[in-house]
């Protein structure tokens, strides 16, 4: 491989601009995308939160970056610097971007993309000034080992191919997800569950037809007034706490569990409960206590900090503090899982009401909770329907997690050589479902 500069694979490195913002003209239903840094780390930008006016780009020197132009973050706080994404669409960006258009003769961008993906803590040691920002100059003078052209696709169709498979599942469990919100609304918010539902005793184990499917508020269902909730419920349908349906298990301290040998648990933080676990996570050893070890499908709530609720597939783990595993005998997964989504902008909103970040939530505020507790051959007939859903949606977030770690092992291994692009593609075939097999499929 050959070591070379950035600039001399590149047709134009610049960095962006930020127009004046007292400058309404430059901002007031702009619709040119304008990226800046905090954006950068996903692979591809298809658009901004921000934009800028036709007049911002003929009026000042801001350059408009053509698609499939590298955006590496100069500046920024915590993981931003050294951050690397590809922009997608014709896009500026602010002057803390530092913009690589690569010449398609001499490199592919999406190879160039992963190999700085692998030189993060290179970038960021480049950093210089009291701020530790990036300069421009150095990154146009930072090298990088190329192989030829040819290698240099093959390489970056590998680990492309991986990506594109993680993001197809990751828009398919949006779209499940939705799906059964949907329901969920439909049934125990907009109280439209079928009609027969309400009247008959024995459907617990029936499958819906045509003929009983009729929304019942919708259809003139009967109503009625709670006072403690002042608003109309479906007759017959009770009134209780998010305590009357699940149980909150709080996860543990974990330092008094520190592992003793080579078997551990890896501890669920809140961090590692919304990026999954890192190398920097916590370990415990396995005989703690079987109420806070989770699984797979669990349901866990952060209650502090910020509040969110999640179907854990991140594997076999054990709870830390400040995170509640909920479970019920009582009620199906499905049921909880949805009645606690529904029910934490509500906690966000109290959060918001006492004007604190730190949106602490207590059994006192699970017990002060209200929720309409629909009968319980309803909640068992929406979970025939909604709990296939959850599981297929678990099954693609698993999936995606090996995808994940095996991009992550192969990239830097197929960066410097160590195995060939046969060798990856056997690797993923090894990895892929039995039906799947990358090889037939990718020539």
């Amino acid at each position: 491989m050959n070591r070379i500069s950035l600039e001399k694979i590149s047709k134009i490195i610049n960095s962006g601009l930020t127009p004046l913002r007292s400058n309404k003209e430059f901002w007031i239903d702009g619709n040119i995308p304008w990226v800046k840094t905090e954006q950068l780390g996903e692979k591809y930008i298809h658009d901004s939160n921000e934009k800028i006016t036709n007049y911002a780009l003929q009026n000042t020197s801001i350059k408009l970056n053509p698609e499939n132009t590298l955006s590496i973050a100069m500046y920024g706080e915590g993981k931003t610097r050294g951050s690397v994404s590809i922009l997608k669409t014709e896009t500026t960006t602010n002057q803390a971007c530092c913009n690589i258009v690569i010449d398609e003769k001499k490199a592919d961008f999406e190879f160039v993309y992963y190999y700085l993906k692998t030189q993060y803590d290179n970038l960021r040691n480049l950093s210089s000034g009291v701020r530790k920002n990036l300069n421009s100059r150095d990154i146009k003078n930072f090298e990088i080992s190329l192989p030829n052209l040819q290698t240099q696709k093959q390489i970056a169709k590998v680990l492309s191919d991986l990506d594109a498979k993680i993001e197809i599942n990751n828009k398919i469990n949006q779209e499940l997800e939705a799906m059964a919100k949907t329901l969920y609304d439909y049934w125990f918010v907009q109280f439209d569950f079928p009609v027969a539902l309400a009247t008959s005793s024995e459907l617990d184990s029936e499958p819906l037809t045509s003929e009983n499917l009729k929304p019942y508020k919708s259809s003139g269902g009967k109503m009625v007034f709670n006072e403690e909730l002042k608003r109309e419920i479906p007759f017959g349908w009770e009134v209780g706490t998010l305590l009357d349906i699940a149980n909150f298990q709080n996860g543990l301290a974990c330092q008094k569990f520190r592992p003793i040998n080579d078997d551990f648990l890896r501890v669920i933080k809140i961090k590692d409960m919304k990026e999954g676990f890192s190398e920097k996570t916590e370990k415990v050893r396995p005989d703690v206590p079987d109420k806070i070890k989770i699984f797979n499908g669990d349901i866990l709530f952060s209650w502090s900090a910020s509040l969110e609720v999640i179907q854990w597939s991140g594997g076999n783990g054990a709870l830390n503090q400040h995170i509640f595993k909920v479970t019920s005998e009582k009620h199906p997964k499905s049921y909880y899982y949805f009645e606690l989504l529904n029910y934490l902008q509500h906690f966000k909103m109290q959060a918001e009401l006492r004007k604190t970040t730190m949106g602490h939530i207590t059994q006192e505020h699970l017990k002060q909770s209200r929720i309409v507790i629909p009968p319980k051959k309803i909640i068992n007939q929406l979970d025939i329907i909604i709990n296939p859903i959850l599981e297929k949606v678990n099954k693609n977030k698993i999936e995606n997690q090996k995808l994940s770690e095996l991009r992550d092992w192969l990239l830097p291994m197929l960066m410097n050589g160590q195995i060939t692009v046969k060798e990856a593609k056997e690797h993923i075939n090894q990895a892929a479902e039995p039906q799947e097999n990358y090889s037939k499929s990718n020539g």
